[in-house]
C-alpha cells in the first residue's frame, strides 16, 4: 500500500509534455471543489534527486497553487522517464 506524504509544492517538477495539456476550467473547478473538502486524491510523483516528478495529478497540483498553498497530498510511485 503506497503512503501518503506531504510535500513542498516548490520541490514539484511538472514535465514541459505535461504542462501542455492543462485546462484553466479544470484548475477553477478544482480549486473550488479543495476549498469545501479539502484535497481529496494525492497526486503521484517519482524521485529524482532534490525534487519529485509529476507522474500524474497536473490538475490538482495548479489548483492547490492558485489557492496559495505550499504543500500537497503526493504518494510516491516507481515510473519510467518517457
Amino acid at each position: 500500500m503506497m503512503k501518503r506524504q506531504t510535500l513542498a509544492i516548490a520541490d514539484v517538477y511538472v514535465p514541459v509534455r505535461r504542462r501542455q495539456t492543462l485546462d484553466p476550467h479544470k484548475v477553477a473547478a478544482l480549486a473550488e471543489s479543495i476549498m469545501e473538502k479539502g484535497q481529496q486524491a494525492p497526486i503521484l510523483v517519482r524521485p529524482d534527486g532534490t525534487r519529485f516528478v509529476l507522474v500524474e495529478g497536473l490538475h490538482r497540483l495548479e489548483a492547490c497553487k492558485a489557492l496559495g498553498e505550499a504543500t500537497i497530498a503526493a504518494y510516491f510511485v516507481q515510473a519510467r522517464q518517457r
